[in-house]
């Protein structure tokens, strides 16, 4: 960012702009995003209850005389990702416009006719603007995580990994000067490194593809990514064929291929692996939507900690892609469950920076 804006004020290209003014920022300065106290946050309203809320509940559980300390190993704290702290709505998830690109656009590869409909079906569903205001049909989560597990079986694991690099570099389609890669809530990247710089392990359980995932957050977020919770494919080795791996020994001439769906990580099913393979009831949850219920009431029931979980609300018209319908569902929902609320509207100070804006 410097030495563009060196460059460009050397050209005489750009105006002195506020202090406050925020671009979209590259992916390495986003990674360079640090926050260590409450001082630290730069993209949250100031009057923020929301962040209010979580620097008094941080700095009450890191205290060592306070009654609610929290031991630095129990300090567990949960993200879903899409609309959690990354784009979802420009027109949708990530991983389906990932899908979408493989299925229909993509010049190299020839889907089956059963997936091309399906991508297409998906497709018109999106146009319709039936995710933004929830009337996408029944089941349709399941089916298309099947067909997209099916469009890019056969990949190798670092096939897949560069196809999702290069699709990171793509423009999202609902927003202006913002590529997928960079498609981060700031705010809520503060978050995550705040959480980070006072010693709480954090985790992402999506219901969206894992590899896509490690791979979408790599190195900005500080999150390796064996804390990388998501939707697994079928993973085989290259000359494994029909033998089971049970009865299947890896070759020297081997290497990984991707398969089919195993099971979609929402719901419940985000608790269960949370379970398996962190082992902990975290104390913070983060998360967006319906399918987060679970992992969020499993972070307040019963916890012999103190614990909060905060629900992020798209309900900005102006600088995202937010639907108020869906937003007053959405505060429904969190006021029935106990959820701390975080309106895109009021309290982040700005997104993905002041110049990106929607483009209807």
């Amino acid at each position: 960012m410097k030495k563009k804006f060196l460059a460009a004020l050397a050209a005489g290209l750009i105006a002195f702009a506020p202090f406050t003014a925020v671009d979209a920022m590259p992916r390495d300065e986003i990674a360079n995003i640090q926050v260590k106290k409450a001082k630290d946050f730069k993209f949250w309203a100031k009057n923020s209850v929301a962040n209010q809320k979580l620097v008094e509940f941080v700095t009450d559980v890191t205290n060592k005389r306070s009654k609610n300390f929290i031991p630095a190993e129990d300090r567990i704290a949960v993200f879903d990702m899409d609309g959690t702290f990354i784009c979802e709505t420009a027109p949708c998830y990530f991983e389906w416009m990932l899908y979408l690109e493989r299925a229909l656009h993509d010049p190299d590869y020839t889907p089956t006719l059963e997936d091309k409909a399906y991508a297409e079906m998906v497709n018109a569903e999106i146009e319709l603007g039936h995710f933004m205001t929830g009337k996408f049909p029944k089941g349709i989560d399941l089916g298309e995580a099947k067909s997209q597990q099916a469009v890019f079986a056969g990949m190798t694991t670092k096939e897949y990994a560069d196809y999702v690099k290069k699709f990171m570099n793509k423009p999202v389609e609902g927003l202006t000067n913002l590529k997928w890669g960079e498609a981060f809530y700031l705010p809520m990247v503060e978050v995550i490194k705040y959480l980070k710089a006072n010693n709480f392990t954090v985790y992402i359980v999506t219901g969206s593809d894992r590899p896509a995932m490690r791979v979408m957050s790599d190195k900005i977020l500080g999150i390796p990514s064996d804390n990388v919770i998501g939707t697994d494919p079928q993973i085989f080795a290259a000359n494994q064929g029909d033998i089971s791996a049970d009865n299947y020994a890896y070759q020297h001439d081997d290497y990984l291929i991707r398969g089919q769906l195993t099971q979609k990580n929402l719901k419940m099913n985000k608790v269960v692996a949370i379970e398996h393979e962190i082992g902990k009831q975290p104390v913070l949850a983060f998360g967006n939507s319906g399918g987060d219920t679970s992992m969020l009431n499993y972070a307040l029931a019963g916890n012999k900690y103190r614990s909060l979980s905060f629900f992020v609300i798209c309900d900005d018209l102006e600088r995202e892609l937010g639907n108020e319908n869906k937003a007053e569902s959405c505060r429904k929902l969190a006021d029935k469950n106990g959820w701390i609320q975080i309106s895109m509207k009021n309290d982040f100070k700005t997104i993905y920076g002041d110049d990106v804006k929607p483009t209807k």
